[in-house]
Parts: structure tokens; sequence; C-alpha cells
């Protein structure tokens, strides 16, 4: 889920020498600690900011200091436990881990200036829903990355095929005139849950539905199995391993070094796709996973980061300040167009049109959405029977029963006892 579109190194703005942080003005300055994820953001970008964010707020100091993702869990959740206010006061936190930080009431609560200063009801439904539990907002949306389709224009070209598809049957037609003289209309791999969610949502359906109280797993409806019969028959339209993700073997490389038309992956993908054949260089496309009708892109999983505030906070005044620069339209465009990311709120989509990839993933990422939102999710994933019936429906197993098997797993690990 956290894959990163440019591979930027990223270094500690915490030392002030270093990072060109403005001078403390008399030792009256309150430092506010932040911790950014590495490749989130550029140095550059953080010595931008930290200047023009010190610059007018002459009371605060920033400490930002760049955390590796391996092992993060367990060090935000430290930090969010540990008594005093010696910890960070603002955190970057992948969309979909927020619930896990939100259970035991460790985070603020700001809700209140979500709704009166920042705009909430323009922010990506997939970075805002993770971030809210109940009415209450937590996550603040930063900036967000998802699926498109990379084609071969020449592919497209050779095919008679003048304009990628905007409906999702219309993609099937033209995936499948692209399926011939020995090449794959598409490469999709048996297990790329991610790409079926979207599908799933497209059509109506859930992974897991919330009700009276529990949470349970959701693939036996019939909207997910519509979703999944999609997923099937745009899978046929290639060679992809049905017992294997996008990753085994990576999907770069298979597209790279054989004749393959489309694969659904970010658009960052496709430096390392011409990294392995620079032939391919100025032949690839992007356009969004289609939806079921012209009017709308297909719903897709949205990853990204939103950004916390602990509780135990010694500065909250001065988190909300950094929140609110970092997040409002100043400089979340201006990470979008450092990062090629896609800005916090469909009105700022405008900031990245100028770049096919990125300009894709905005009208994706307008009706994106994320995992379900309960901590319990890390469950699922960690042995995930999505896979298993996905993989157990392209061999020809019976879609209905593998559906109920898989949904009492995700009911079992959601709410052991009840699956």
């Amino acid at each position: 889920m956290r894959r990163r579109l440019l591979a930027l190194v990223c270094v500690s703005a915490s030392l002030a020498a270093g990072c060109g942080v403005l001078p403390d003005s008399g030792g009256h300055r309150r430092t506010v600690t932040v911790w950014l994820m590495k490749d989130s953001a550029s140095k550059e970008f953080l010595r931008r900011f930290t200047e023009d964010f010190e610059r007018g707020h002459d009371d605060l100091r920033l400490d930002i200091r760049i955390q590796q993702w391996t092992g993060i869990v367990d060090k935000v959740q430290a930090a969010l436990k540990a008594d005093g206010d010696h910890g960070p006061d603002v955190i970057e936190v992948g969309n979909t881990q927020v619930p896990q930080y939100v259970e035991g009431g460790r985070l603020t609560d700001l809700t209140l200036e979500s709704m009166r200063d920042w705009g909430k009801d323009r922010w990506l439904p997939g970075l805002a829903e993770p971030g809210r539990e109940d009415t209450q907002q937590y996550g603040i949306p930063w900036y967000a990355a998802n699926r498109v389709v990379i084609y071969r224009k020449d592919l497209f070209e050779k095919a008679g095929i003048s304009a990628p598809p905007k409906t999702r049957e219309q993609w099937l037609a033209d995936t499948e005139r692209l399926n011939s003289g020995g090449n794959q209309g598409i490469y999709l791999a048996g297990q790329d849950w991610y790409t079926l969610s979207g599908f799933i949502w497209d059509e109506g359906g859930d992974l897991a539905r919330h009700t009276d109280g529990l949470w349970k797993g959701a693939l036996d409806s019939p909207a997910a199995l519509r979703g999944m019969d999609f997923y099937r028959r745009l899978q046929a339209l290639g060679a992809g391993p049905v017992g294997s993700d996008e990753e085994h073997p990576p999907q770069a490389g298979v597209f790279a070094n054989g004749k393959v038309a489309q694969i659904v992956a970010v658009p960052g993908l496709a430096q390392a796709i011409v990294q392995k054949n620079p032939e391919l260089d100025g032949e690839l496309g992007y356009f969004p996973v289609p939806g079921k009708s012209a009017q709308r892109p297909g719903t897709v999983f949205t990853g990204g980061s939103d950004l916390v505030v602990p509780r135990n906070t010694g500065n909250e005044d001065g988190a909300v300040a950094v929140v609110a620069a970092l997040t409002g339209a100043k400089w979340d465009t201006e990470l979008a167009r450092t990062m090629n990311y896609v800005p916090n709120k469909t009105t700022l989509a405008g900031a990245v049109s100028g770049e096919e990839g990125v300009a894709a993933m905005a009208a994706g990422a307008a009706h994106g959405r994320a995992t379900p939102s309960t901590p319990q999710w890390t469950a699922v994933e960690a042995d995930n029977p999505i896979k298993e019936y996905m993989t157990r429906v392209l061999g020809g197993a019976d879609p209905q029963a593998e559906a109920r098997r898989a949904s009492r797993r995700i009911t079992d690990a959601l709410a052991p006892g009840l699956g």
C-alpha cells in the first residue's frame, strides 16, 4: 500500500544549520516536533516549508524528523502511549493505519478545525474516511496515490484504438482486440486484490461491512460477486498468473520485457519500466481505471498519508498550526507538484493537470476508497483470504461458495468467534 512514485532521498530537517531554518528569535520559540516518513517529501521542499512556516509563526520552531516505514507502527504506538510531552507533536501516518492509532483515545480530535477551517467536505474520500471514527476526525488528509492503467501507445495504435476506453465494457472490448498477435491485452495477476476492490466498490459492494456493531466479511453479496466476475473477464485477456499477486513476479519487469499492452499500477512504476526497457521511453500512456459509465472513472483503492496530532502533545496549538499549513492549499499543491502526488482535495486536482499520469490518478482519487476502517483489518491482510478466493475462482471454482468461505474468514479475523 505504501508505494512511492519517486525515489527521492529525504533527510531530517531537525538540524537548523543544515537545513536553513531561521535562527531562534531571542530564545522564545516553542518547538513543534514533526515526524514525517522517508520519501514523502524532498529535502528542498522541507527547507522551503520550514522557512515559510517559521517566518509566519515567530513563536514556533520546527523540528522535522524523518522516519523509516519499517517498524513505524510500533514506534508510533509507543510514542502515543508515552508519559509526558517529549514525543512528536505531529505524525505522518499511512491513511489505512489511522484506525490502529485512534483505538485507545490517544489522538487529538480535530473535527472542529476540519469543519470550520479546513474544508473537510472537499477532501478525497479515500484519505478522509480512514481518519474518521463515527463523527470525529482524527486523521487529516495530506496526499494520495492510486492505481491507473499504464498502456503502450504503439500497441493501441496498431490495434486501431485511437483513444483510451472510458467505460468498463469498452475496456473489455479494447483489451480483447489487443489480446492478439502474440500480445497480452493486459497483464493482471490473479491476486491483485486492490484492483478487485475497486470493481467491487463500483458495483456497490464491500470487502466487509459494519452492521449491528460488528464488522463482517461481505464478498458473498451479489454486488461483490459482480465485481469479481468483471475481474475474471478482464484477467482472462492476458497471461497473468492466477496464483500470485502483482509483485510475484514484479509486473514492471513483465511489462518491460513482454508484449503487454496494459497493466494496472501507480504511474510511478513507468520509471522502472523504462529503466528496464529504454525503447519504451515515450511509448507509455495513462488513463483512469474506467467506470461503469463514461460519466465518471472507476472507484480505486487510494493510498497515501494523513497527519495526526497525539493527545499527549505539549504544544497542541503549534501542532494544529503545522497541520493547517502542510495540508492547506499552498503547500499541499506544492508537495503534489514536487513529488507527483494527488493533492488532498478534489478542488485542487488542477494543480497536477499538466502531468498525464498524475492527472489520471487525480481523476480516480476523486472516487477513491480505502480498506475497512477498523484496526483489525491488519489481521485480514496478514493471512489474506481475498487472495485465495480470487485464485480459486479464476481456477474455475464456484464463486458463491468461495465467496462465502472467504467472507467467513474475514469475519473471523475482524470479530473472532463469529466467522
